[in-house]
């Protein structure tokens, strides 16, 4: 009964980080570019309200998936994955090729 607690648990903690609408869709950009910048992910992910792109970038900051570039020579807000980030990138990858084939 305990292992089944911990497992749930575990899911739990990656659907914390991965399981809303738009997050995975926002991560799979990380897998062809080390920085991302804001402006980028509204255009690549199309229907992504700018408030809406905002709080899940913060909220990737805050769980430490990513971190926020601060440019002293331009005003663009850019973005890269920490090591934890990177981590997630095999189940993102997975999640594409699962779609790929299924949907």
């Amino acid at each position: 009964m305990i292992t089944m607690q911990v497992e749930i648990g575990c899911v739990k903690a990656a659907t914390d980080v991965i399981g809303d609408k738009w997050t995975p869709q926002l991560l799979r950009f990380f897998l062809s570019s080390e920085v991302v910048r804001f402006c980028q992910l509204q255009e690549l992910v199309g229907g992504i309200n700018p408030r809406t792109l905002s709080a899940r970038l913060l909220a990737l900051e805050d769980k430490g998936i990513i971190r926020k570039l601060h440019s002293q020579t331009s005003s663009r807000c850019e973005y890269e994955l920490t090591p934890k980030g990177k981590s997630l990138m095999p189940i993102i990858r997975d999640m594409e090729a699962w779609s790929s084939q299924y949907a």
